[in-house]
């Protein structure tokens, strides 16, 4: 027995381990792959506040070792259902082992989702990226690609407009989901050009990427452009089917949550992109992994 069980270690994950440790209680952290989460791909994080500049395995490996310290434990299992027994919730590993636990915080995360395409996972860092407002200051003076045609997307290309000297937007449609206000501000900007019914069918460079082969949906014809950049902006997977049965899940599969991180059940609570939010940021996930610890606390004190 625990008194808080944290699935996942992400920068959320991590953050309500220190907090559950400073306040005296026990966390134990059951993480898939490896401590982190998606800003361990980072190569440099210049927008948390304190920090100047590291990078994001230097970011993750600092929070990891700082929860450490303190007395938090990670198992290496991924957490595949969560039960609720009132007074304690047992959570079962996908090597079988079973953790019981006085409180529960889900933090998985979201993960970007992909194009899908060859080169695209080594050249994450080298020119490939799925967050502008993370990495779009590198990029500053050069030509670089948007793909996506929602919100995020619009949003992302408005935002690298200002920073960088060309911005391709390409969508595989022939118009976009996104608002009509994003849109029409990047209509009018002479440095933005709109590629659609287009996807990105090749990625050109070996160390880095230097430019993108696109296919017309239409007529199958083939062009190139030369970019040092491409932001990938076509949504986001949420991870949370297998805690369905304890947390309700909106129409895209993140967890219903508001400020104070509770989810329907009791002793179960959210942190981080997993969550219904409208920002997803490395301080966003930090702040809620704090809350979620705080509120899992007081639950354990309240039932002890």
């Amino acid at each position: 027995m625990t008194d808080v069980l944290i699935i996942g270690a992400g920068p959320a994950g991590l953050a309500a381990a220190i907090y559950v440790q400073r306040a005296g209680k026990k966390a134990l952290l059951l993480e898939e792959y490896s401590y982190g989460g998606q800003i361990i791909n980072t190569p440099e994080i210049e927008n948390y506040p304190g920090i100047a500049k590291i990078s994001g395995f230097d970011f993750a490996t600092n929070l990891y070792q700082q929860a450490i310290n303190l007395g938090a434990e990670l198992v290496f299992e991924k957490a595949v259902e969560i039960e609720d027994k009132n007074d304690k919730k047992i959570v079962k590993g996908s090597q079988g082992n079973l953790y019981e636990a006085k409180a529960v915080i889900i933090a998985t995360g979201a993960k970007n989702r992909h194009l899908g395409i060859n080169k695209e996972e080594e050249l994450i860092g080298r020119g490939i990226s799925y967050c502008a407002t993370c990495d779009g200051a590198f990029f500053k003076g050069k030509d670089v690609a948007v793909n996506g045609g929602g919100n995020t997307a619009l949003s992302d290309a408005l935002f690298l407009s200002d920073y960088c000297n060309k911005v391709y937007l390409i969508h595989r449609r022939d118009e976009f989901r996104g608002e009509a206000g994003n849109l029409e501000a990047l209509r009018k900007k002479d440095n933005v050009e709109f590629i659609l019914n287009s996807s990105v069918s090749s990625l050109l460079g070996e160390e880095k990427l230097e430019g993108l082969e696109l296919t017309h949906k239409l007529t199958g014809e083939k062009r190139q452009i030369k970019v040092s950049g491409l932001f990938v902006a076509i949504g986001q997977e949420p991870a949370n089917e297998d805690f369905k049965n304890v947390t309700d899940l909106d129409k895209a599969g993140y967890i219903f949550a508001g400020e104070d991180m509770r989810t329907k059940t009791a002793g179960i609570f959210t942190a981080g992109d997993c969550r219904t939010k409208e920002v997803r940021q490395l301080t966003t996930a930090a702040s809620d992994g704090a809350v979620a610890a705080l509120m899992a606390c007081e639950y354990c004190n309240k039932n002890a």
